[in-house]
């Protein structure tokens, strides 16, 4: 299929209009199709190994979330379908729902079998919700029947304590347009809000269950799921509370977004990729966004450039379990060669129609293109810093977790502990040092895990948070940030006297930015530096460290930090003047204001 040509006048920073949207869903879908069982009831992709659920159930997850792709393209589309897209899952869909349960070669596993399927019953919903003119309406009364009962288990209260409950509304909201179980499927609507209210902490931020996690979950499930269902049912009540829920938390969102394109990489699944689109595309969508049209394109078509452009696909056009090309060591074992294409949620925007200003208004800068931000994100504990000059974009982390107990000791997840997080850095991964992480070696013994972290606070400028990494030792960290610097500090209390101790920087690659680290307080002098290994940008990182010991029962370690694209950039040292009075921080920026911080009142 042509590329179609760039334009550049309409799209300044990506070139790329709502043709490149359509040709590459037409793309990604017709890659799948050779690899279809016999009437085309799954589509079981290659890939390095199974998912935790079995080859049937990741069949299955391939057909469901390149259904939604093509459910998206064709709705968008009004119907229009040149390429037969939907006659091709029409005959799947039958096929599958005709003896599921059974090593038929197309059939399907049920949901109460298999956990996995429920996940994607919920893309099967959305799909048939979103073409229900061209597919839904024009199936016999027999398949009708027997795609529904394959559906209805999922009504029933989630297996899973997260953002699942939010599968079994988007089938509840597909069954009820559809005039089957309405009111079983109106309790599950009820439901599944009712469990998610418990984890929304306040301006656009939810919790993924009970774990403090938060992560691209938010943009690309808690929101919209529910915003999206509002829309798809005209219930202006239901899009009246969780509308202005979704424009508070794309309001924080656009600034985890590169002027490369690049989303953040924190959390997990991020094999989604530009699933990271979707809850943009939605707020322009239902008319819950802070964000110009052009700013929402410009945000959607850079993203989904930057993975195109990195080898997200493979020479045979499927999309890779990994970030630029494969990286298996961030794949969660829920995974499958099929996973990836979740990131269909990403081509929302496609049922936006063609005249709407997203697709017609030039496109506009990113936060990250237009000034140096420093901004919290204080029911999360994160703090968000970014600078122009390189558009790139640091995250740190005072308060996301994914960790249910609050035990010292186990292993950290990457994707989740480490202190910062940047769109062109780490994290490392295995058995490398872990990068941004500040560790205690007891003994000569292994580095001490992050675990929880319990987070103490955010102003303009900081974000606070404390650990527990031994029985008996507390660590209080603080993150402070201006321009392209960062203060680290951590107060260790509780540790035995002579504790060693260690800080590490940015896992950066040869190609990728200058990180810095200077010691200030607590550390010794030199630093050292740390092969870190292959990451999620490529091979080769390495990663700066500090090392110091504890000096008392209540030992303060300052450290600077820098990440910048800049060419030739000045030590770090020069960029803030700190003094340490007890342990009290007082940080003179480069452009002469002030900052303070006791750590040891927050360690009360």
């Amino acid at each position: 299929m042509p590329t179609p040509p760039e334009n550049r006048e309409l799209s300044p920073y990506t070139g790329w209009t709502r043709a490149h949207w359509e040709a590459t869903a037409d793309r990604l879908l017709l890659a799948v199709r050779p690899f279809a069982s016999p009437e085309r009831a799954l589509i079981g992709l290659p890939g390095p190994r199974p998912s935790w659920s079995g080859t049937r159930s990741d069949g299955l997850e391939g057909w469901a979330r390149t259904f939604l792709l093509a459910a998206l393209r064709v709705a968008g589309a009004g119907g229009a379908d040149p390429l037969g897209h939907l006659d091709r899952y029409a005959e799947g869909l039958t096929a599958g729902t005709r003896e599921p349960g059974t090593e038929g070669p197309d059939s399907w596993p049920l949901t109460t079998g298999t956990r996995q399927a429920v996940v994607e019953a919920a893309s099967v919903a959305l799909g048939l919700r979103l073409t229900r003119p061209w597919l839904w309406d024009r199936l016999d009364d027999r398949t009708r029947e027997q795609v529904a009962d394959w559906l209805r288990p999922a009504l029933g209260p989630s297996p899973v304590d997260n953002n699942w409950w939010l599968f079994g509304l988007t089938v509840a909201g597909f069954l009820q347009d559809a005039g089957v179980d309405t009111d079983r499927a109106a309790a599950t609507i009820d439901r599944s809000l009712a469990r998610i209210e418990h984890w929304y902490l306040g301006d656009g931020w939810y919790s993924d269950g009970d774990n403090r996690a938060f992560d691209h979950y938010n943009a690309w499930a808690l929101h919209f799921y529910p915003v999206l269902h509002a829309h798809l049912a005209g219930d202006r009540a239901l899009l009246d509370r969780y509308g202005p829920r979704l424009r508070a938390h794309l309001d924080d969102y656009v600034h985890l977004f590169d002027a490369d394109g690049a989303p953040l990489p924190y959390g997990r699944s991020l094999i989604y990729r530009f699933a990271a689109a979707a809850a943009p595309w939605l707020g322009t969508l239902t008319g819950h966004t802070p964000l110009m049209p052009g700013a929402t394109r410009r945000l959607a078509s850079g993203t989904l450039r930057y993975f195109l452009d990195r080898g997200a696909t493979d020479t045979s056009g499927l999309l890779t379990l990994g970030w630029h090309g494969p990286y298996p060591q961030l794949v969660q074992d829920y995974s499958g060669p099929g996973s990836p294409y979740w990131a269909s949620k990403g081509f929302l925007g496609l049922l936006l129609p063609a005249g709407h200003p997203a697709w017609t208004d030039p496109e506009e800068p990113l936060p990250a293109e237009r000034a140096d931000t420093v901004r919290p994100f204080a029911p999360a504990g994160l703090l968000v810093q970014t600078t122009a000059a390189d558009g790139l974009v640091r995250l740190h982390n005072h308060g996301s977790n994914h960790v249910h107990s609050a035990e010292p000791g186990g292993e950290d997840d990457p994707g989740y502990a480490r202190h910062a997080y940047s769109t062109r850095t780490g994290p490392s991964t295995g058995t490398a040092p872990a990068d941004n992480h500040f560790a205690l070696l007891p003994d000569g013994g292994p580095v001490t895990a992050r675990g929880p972290a319990t987070p103490l606070g955010t102003g303009p400028d900081r974000a606070a948070s404390v650990h527990r990494p031994l029985p008996g030792v507390r660590v209080v960290s603080a993150t402070l940030a201006h321009g392209r610097a960062e203060v680290r500090a951590h107060l260790v209390l509780g540790a035995p006297e002579g504790t060693p101790v260690r800080q590490t920087g940015w896992a950066a690659t040869p190609d990728g930015p200058h990180a810095q680290l200077h010691p200030v307080h607590g550390y010794d002098p030199g630093v050292a530096e740390l092969p870190t290994g292959e990451t999620l940008q490529g091979p080769g990182s390495r990663t700066l460290a500090l090392h110091g010991t504890t000096t008392g029962p209540a030992t303060l370690f300052v450290a600077l930090a820098s990440l910048t694209a800049e060419p030739g950039p000045a030590p770090v040292a020069d960029l803030a003047d700190v003094r340490v009075a007890g342990h009290l921080l007082s940080v003179t920026w480069q452009n002469g204001t002030t900052t303070r911080l006791d750590l040891g009142a927050l360690g009360n």
